[in-house]
C-alpha cells in the first residue's frame, strides 16, 4: 500500500543524504591531501600528479576508491582533470588540480 511506498521513499532518500553526506567528507579529506602532496599555483588552485596522489600511503588508506572520490570532487566542481576517469599507472603524470579550496 501507500505507507510501504512512502517508507521505500524515506529510506531512499535517507541513504541519499547519508552517501551524499560521505562524499562530501571525502571531498574534504581529498582538498587536504592535494594540499598536502601538491604544489600551491600562487592563486588560490594547487595541481598534484594523480600518481603522486594514488600512491601515497595515507591517501590509499583514507579513500576506499580515489577514482569515485575524484570524479565526484569533478562533478562538483572542485577539481580539474582531463578524460572522465583516472587510471594509475597509465595516467599517473595527469595534473589533478584543485580550484575550490
Amino acid at each position: 500500500g501507500i505507507n510501504a511506498e512512502y517508507g521505500t521513499l524515506l529510506y531512499n532518500k535517507l541513504f541519499e543524504l547519508i552517501t551524499d553526506m560521505d562524499v562530501t567528507a571525502e571531498i574534504e579529506h581529498l582538498k587536504a591531501a592535494i594540499k598536502r602532496l601538491g604544489v600551491d599555483n600562487g592563486d588560490g588552485t594547487w595541481t598534484v600528479k594523480f600518481g603522486v596522489l594514488f600512491n601515497d600511503t595515507e591517501c590509499a588508506n583514507l579513500f576506499e576508491a580515489l577514482v569515485g572520490t575524484l570524479r565526484a570532487a569533478k562533478k562538483r566542481g572542485v577539481v580539474l582533470f582531463q578524460g572522465q576517469m583516472l587510471l594509475s599507472p597509465t595516467h599517473d603524470d595527469v595534473d589533478v588540480k584543485l580550484v575550490a579550496a
